[in-house]
């Protein structure tokens, strides 16, 4: 025999589960991490978006949330998003790491004027 409201209770809980359909309440949260600043945002459309700013330097991340029925403070709390914390602050201590092969802190760069930027009225074309 036909259940009828069985059918109808998995249809409500279909639609309940479809997160792609829900607007998230923007939320932010900033916390001094390794000398840098760390930035966890969540947006109206449910990414998770990460920034790591440290020494002028600046890296994000995006991740799908991963429990959209869980708070986005306790989603923090229990680390859910630690793996890409993790690599983020890896990757932008790394860059801070670096050293170049041709410019130097201790050499002053010269500031010249960008090439084509000469103005009409100083050229011969009167």
């Amino acid at each position: 025999m036909f259940d009828i409201k069985s059918l109808l209770t998995r249809t409500v809980e279909k639609e309940l589960l479809d997160v792609d359909d829900y607007i998230f309440i923007p939320e932010r949260y900033d916390l001094e991490v390794d000398d840098g600043i760390l930035t966890c945002v969540l947006n109206s459309d449910g990414r998770v978006d990460i920034f790591f700013q440290k020494h002028g330097i600046t890296d994000v991340r995006s991740a799908a949330r991963k429990h959209a029925y869980t708070g986005f403070d306790r989603e923090l709390n229990l680390g859910i998003y630690d793996d890409v914390i993790e690599d983020l602050i890896k990757d932008v201590n790394k860059i801070l790491e670096g050293k170049s092969r041709f410019f130097k802190q201790e050499r002053e760069l010269p500031a010249t004027p960008a090439l084509g930027l000469q103005s009409y009225a100083d050229s011969d074309h009167h």
